[in-house]
């Protein structure tokens, strides 16, 4: 005879099996599970009728197994220990017809997201450093986060990269929560942040998810650029401007940049770009625009120009302790 591990995972609700399932647990002559198993409301509301355990015995159920068709139903966390137990009693004694791992539900793209959110809420209740932390108190680390990112693109090191980005990941779920908490009208779950991105990516892309035609990315980014002015014009009315949502606390090279960039969008005049301040931030400013005009990012530029010092440093330091 045989027997069947059913799999299934506690990303997905419980109950929502596949159909290849659902037609094992139903012809299996005995179906077992432990009493505690979140599957099995569902389970026994279908029909299906499987016997309880408080805790499973490897060799009982190898032993039903060679006599019957006998469907395990596995705990969500994969029942690993069993699943090895069950092996060396099959390995080292009669064989049974057949043995099976059948899933019965699997995760889907972003499925972890949902582990990320249970441990940010557990760490919000449970951990005094956590429970403490405000929006403000966790700016600072949200911006380095993101630079450490951009430190990790520049530097060429995509290995590390997926862990810089899961950093900043955790950051958006830990303001969340925060904000889960309040009461009023300011609150938000991650699911409205979610949200929120994905109305708004298609609403600027109405090329992708409705009848817009364009010929390129550039006709892209011009209707880009339309839609997000007549978003501003919708939330501020008379008072909307070409700077709203622009953050002026962000680096001030990266900062003229996108004011420039915005300003030349709009069609400001050339003279409003000329020399807005004293001598050095006005030199300043001009090489911003002229980074600009040759679609060059000014502060990339000065952040590789500083790594390069930053290297030539290192070395003269070397050098100067093998002296």
């Amino acid at each position: 005879m045989s027997l069947t591990l059913l799999a299934t995972t506690h990303r997905v609700a419980p109950g929502l099996l596949t159909w290849k399932a659902w037609e094992a647990l139903r012809s299996a002559d005995r179906v077992l599970t432990r009493i505690d198993h979140p599957l099995l409301p569902y389970v026994t509301e279908a029909g299906v009728r499987p016997e309880t355990v408080t805790d499973p015995d490897p060799a009982a159920l190898v032993d039903a197994a060679r006599r019957h068709t006998v469907m395990w139903i596995a705990d969500p966390d994969g029942d690993e220990r069993l699943m090895r137990d069950i092996g060396a009693l099959t390995v080292g004694g009669e064989p049974l017809d057949s043995i099976e791992v059948l899933h019965g539900s699997y995760d889907l793209p972003g499925a972890r997201l949902l582990d990320l959110v249970s441990v940010m809420e557990t760490l919000r209740s449970e951990c005094p450093w956590d429970r403490k932390q405000t929006h403000a108190t966790l700016v600072p680390y949200l911006l380095e986060e993101a630079y450490e990112v951009a430190d990790t693109v520049e530097s060429g090191d995509l290995g590390a990269l997926r862990e810089e980005l899961g950093d900043v990941l955790m950051q958006v779920a830990f303001h969340s929560v925060v904000a889960a908490e309040r009461t009023d009208e300011t609150a938000f779950t991650i699911d409205d942040v979610a949200a929120g991105i994905v109305d708004k990516l298609v609403r600027r892309h109405p090329h992708v998810f409705a009848d817009v035609t364009v010929s390129g990315a550039d006709e892209v980014n011009a209707n880009w650029e339309q839609i997000k002015a007549a978003e501003r014009a919708e939330k501020s009315g008379d008072d909307a401007s070409i700077f709203d949502g622009v953050p002026m606390g962000q680096p001030a090279l990266s900062l003229a940049a996108q004011l420039q960039r915005r300003a030349q969008r709009a069609g400001a005049p050339d003279d409003l770009f000329a020399e807005p301040g004293d001598e050095l931030g006005a030199r300043l400013f001009a090489l911003v625009s002229e980074a600009r005009r040759e679609g060059r990012d000014p502060e990339a530029e000065l952040r590789a120009l500083a790594r390069v010092f930053r290297e030539r440093v290192g070395e003269w330091e070397r050098s100067q302790k093998d002296v």
